[in-house]
């Protein structure tokens, strides 16, 4: 895989709207960190009946971002679920800003992303001393106050997102060469934006 692949960028309103449940994007992300997975599976992550989380996953299907996972399971009888781009998907808040209906998805769907953040770093506070120093340790949050231009802060943006493809790519070999062992799924939450004090 190319280092320059980014990831499918949403440019249909209809397909943005599909994450504007939180249902949705909490499968997602949980699908996408598991690699493949049942609606059963899923359901216990997240807390919700087999039967809604399959309906979801169908949704999602319906607009490209999960499609079965031939080949997994062993007795046919239950559906395997992966997302359709290792690479994920994004969006430009430009693209969709010109109609209130397209202002409103972008509000929902990035307040929602941010919630799913935060939840997951509560969690983590919540679970951190059960992770062990070494895990608390290499832990980190930063925040860095910077004056940039608009080109400034998307050549940035760029930097950021190589690291961390170079990274993510890192793991992955590891895993493909046997040597997995210790890793973990981290997460990496960078945030960039202008604000005026």
């Amino acid at each position: 895989m190319s280092p320059k692949q980014k990831p499918e960028q949403i440019t249909e309103l209809s397909r943005l709207r599909a994450f504007m449940n939180p249902l949705r994007m909490q499968l997602y992300r949980v699908l996408y960190a598991a690699g493949t997975a049942t609606a059963s599976q899923l359901a216990e992550h997240v807390d919700q009946t087999p039967s809604l989380v399959s309906y979801h996953l169908r949704k999602l299907a319906e607009h490209g971002f999960v499609t079965e996972a031939a080949g997994e399971g062993s007795d046919g009888r239950e559906r395997w679920w992966r997302v359709t781009s290792e690479e994920g998907w994004g969006y430009r808040d430009s693209d969709f800003l010109d109609t209130p209906e397209g202002a409103a998805a972008v509000g929902a769907v990035t307040r929602g992303i941010v919630d799913t953040r935060v939840a997951q770093y509560r969690a983590y506070l919540d679970q951190k001393s059960a992770w062990g120093k070494e895990w608390t340790d290499a832990a980190f949050n930063s925040e860095w106050l910077l004056r940039l231009t608009p080109a400034e802060l998307a050549e940035m943006g760029e930097e950021l997102d190589a690291l961390a493809r170079r990274w993510r790519e890192r793991g992955k070999a590891a895993g493909a060469d046997g040597v997995d062992q210790g890793r973990e799924h981290v997460s990496v939450h960078l945030y960039g934006f202008p604000f005026r004090p």
